[in-house]
């Protein structure tokens, strides 16, 4: 055997290098990380070309730099690599490294959404809903936040719930609205937890109950919806006891569960 099929056959495979590279991004070893990822994306690896364009894209490891970043994640979306496609849509939506362009952005998340990236299909599902960068399409919108919901996505989930109250391309639902608002405010979304409490306080698509509508006004006021929970917050605490307004602020120090 000659010394460099002696060295190839001791070099990990791709997999194996990905994987040691992935481990120490997630314990923070990012130079560790890049160390693995540069050589795969330098030999066309569409992953680890994408990995290199979030690592510029974000300043780890390497110093931040969007034209970096847009030239790696071009490369790994050619090659249909769906974080790739997305994080070139969002350098796309936000005019980083490349010319502001809603409209690429938008199709840069479809294709991804397409291959079932949640992050994707959340952002596709909210440029739908207000037409930014697409045609507006209720339909579209809601059929993108259900795929995302799917995969666990909390603001998807919020989203659905406002698609269902605001009769959005569907008949107006309320219990499915806040169905939809009770997933996401369990995941710690704080518009839905706002959303969530306004419902309990009106008895609207569930039975009324100020003390849980006390609970997830005070928890949408701590995880920074203050604004849109403050109206029914002062008319729920006019309305409860003392007693219930004590048991809304135990339920509200709770972890989630």
């Amino acid at each position: 055997m000659s010394w460099l099929a002696r060295l190839l056959d001791r070099t990990p495979p791709a997999e194996q290098r990905m994987a040691e590279a992935l481990s120490a991004w997630r314990a923070g070893d990012y130079g560790l990380a890049l160390d693995l990822w540069a050589p795969l994306a330098h030999e066309g690896l569409a992953r680890a070309q994408s990995n290199m364009g979030a690592a510029f894209l974000q300043g780890r490891g390497v110093e931040l730099d969007h034209a970096k970043a847009v030239d790696w994640l071009r490369r790994a979306a050619a090659q249909g690599d769906a974080g790739g496609q997305r994080n070139l849509a969002l350098c796309h939506y936000e005019g980083w490294g490349v010319p502001q362009d809603h409209a690429e952005a938008a199709r840069l998340y479809e294709k991804a959404a397409q291959q079932g990236d949640p992050e994707a299909q959340d952002m596709l599902s909210w440029m739908k809903l207000v037409g930014g960068g697409c045609p507006q399409d209720y339909a579209g919108a809601r059929l993108w936040a259900e795929k995302a919901a799917a995969h666990g996505s909390g603001a998807a989930m919020a989203r659905l719930g406002d698609i269902h109250h605001n009769a959005l391309g569907v008949e107006r639902d309320v219990a499915a609205a806040v169905d939809w608002w009770a997933r996401a405010a369990r995941l710690g979304h704080p518009e839905a937890q706002a959303m969530l409490g306004a419902a309990y306080l009106a008895g609207k698509g569930v039975e009324r109950d100020v003390v849980e509508a006390l609970h997830w006004l005070r928890r949408a006021e701590a995880n920074g919806a203050g604004e849109l929970a403050a109206g029914f917050l002062k008319e729920a605490q006019a309305h409860a006891k003392p007693s219930q307004r004590a048991e809304a602020e135990r339920r509200a120090g709770e972890p989630l569960s």
